[in-house]
């Protein structure tokens, strides 16, 4: 029976990616010695996306075969919240179909999408 979903960030600096998800998004986590910190992610959900699509008479596709996105309950005040911790946002707000969706960037690994749901995350139930 598989137990739970383990996540893998790769980045060129995973010193500053760990202390990002450590001291910004203040994850959970334990110290498997040397450095190597595993985080507590709490609830996940799993989705199977096309990898080339339509939407409005234009072609889309993504290079990516696995996409990592952090959901939150209320967009603008965990927005606040991590700002004030040291997180830095790439672009605007967007609304998408599913969401409310910004850009947070990760230290030393590129930028992770942060969501409000425009669904009832099956993750909470």
């Amino acid at each position: 029976m598989i137990t739970a979903l383990h996540t893998l960030i790769y980045a060129d600096d995973p010193v500053a990616a760990r202390a990002f998800f450590r001291d910004v998004l203040q994850f959970p986590f334990m110290d498997e010695g040397g450095g190597w910190l595993i985080f507590k992610t709490g609830p996940s959900e799993l989705g199977v996306h096309p990898s080339s699509w339509e939407h409005e008479g234009q072609p889309g596709s993504a290079s990516q075969l696995f996409d990592v996105s952090l959901i939150c309950d209320d967009l603008e005040k965990t927005m606040a919240e991590l700002s004030a911790r040291g997180a830095e946002f790439a672009g605007d707000v967007v609304d998408e179909e599913y969401g409310m969706t910004v850009q947070v960037e990760v230290p030393g690994a590129g930028q992770i999408m942060l969501y409000q749901a425009k669904y009832d995350p099956p993750a909470l139930e």
